[in-house]
């Protein structure tokens, strides 16, 4: 998960929640005054004290002296969006559905999956993966080439028929 914090008239900043170390977790989790899972669920709710806790604890590292009562950003500047990965097990997660129902085509699934870019930190990322899974889907779907074969000899009949040569009378 990737928190993003813009601050008012600045550039994007992102922080990876998954770079951190688990004694970094340990003191976002006792500041925040939530566990670790919470922390982590929180990030995916948007939760701010998580989202907060996150991006203070890895400003830290380049401004130690940094106190989370001096990072104190507004509610807006703060949001989450999903890396590489949970975009990449998010997709492979929806067009796993479509060996269970036939009928859920790779059209159908890329519409359900239309807001992904907009919740990834890289949205050319996510819409270049949708676009690819989409297309390894639709040929699964398309028939298996069929060798070309020569149809067998046909067998001639040993009986042989004396043509006529018009109707009897």
């Amino acid at each position: 998960m990737i928190v993003v914090f813009t601050p008012a008239g600045g550039e994007p900043e992102q922080y990876d929640a998954r770079s951190l170390l688990a004694s970094e977790a340990s003191i976002v989790a006792r500041t925040v005054d939530k566990t670790w899972p919470e922390v982590k669920a929180g990030l995916a709710d948007e939760d701010l004290d998580s989202m907060r806790g996150v991006v203070w604890v890895l400003k830290k590292r380049h401004n130690a002296t940094l106190r989370f009562g001096e990072f104190d950003p507004g509610v807006e500047e703060l949001v989450t969006r999903y890396d590489k990965d949970e975009v990449e097990t998010w997709v492979d997660g929806a067009f796993s559905l479509q060996a269970a129902d036939p009928d859920l085509t790779p059209e159908r699934i890329v519409q359900a999956l239309a807001d992904v870019p907009d919740a990834a930190a890289d949205s050319e990322h996510a819409t270049a993966y949708i676009e690819k899974c989409r297309v390894e889907a639709g040929k699964d779907l398309e028939p298996e080439p069929q060798a070309e074969t020569s149809a067998p000899a046909r067998k001639s009949s040993s009986r042989k028929t004396s043509p006529t040569s018009g109707p009897s009378s």
